[in-house]
């Protein structure tokens, strides 16, 4: 069997708006990884690993950004404003299709 290989945020599809790209960050925003980070080349396990982190970190706040204190919720805001700019610029269809 083959193992799945991230790509990185910075090269993941759709500026990183993805399942992956959100975990990393998301790691970002809770301070688990710095954002240089960008998990190029991280095995499923390192990213099993980091999504449990995260899991965790969102867990006192019902997996809610408006739960999130103020300066978690600035930098969530921020950090998910910039990658959707970034997204939009290369092209991103917020439009939804058959298989979303």
């Amino acid at each position: 069997m083959i193992e799945q290989i991230y790509v990185g945020i910075d090269q993941d599809k759709n500026g990183g708006l993805t399942h992956l790209g959100r975990i990393v960050r998301d790691a970002w925003v809770f301070g688990i990884l710095p954002e240089s980070e960008t998990c190029t080349g991280w095995s499923g396990a390192q990213m099993q690993s980091i999504y449990e982190k995260v899991y965790a970190a969102w867990e006192p706040y019902a997996h809610l950004p408006s739960r999130l204190p103020e300066e978690l919720r600035e930098r969530h805001a921020q950090l998910y404003a910039q990658a959707i700019a970034n997204a939009k610029e290369k092209g991103w269809d917020t439009e939804l299709d058959e298989d979303d």
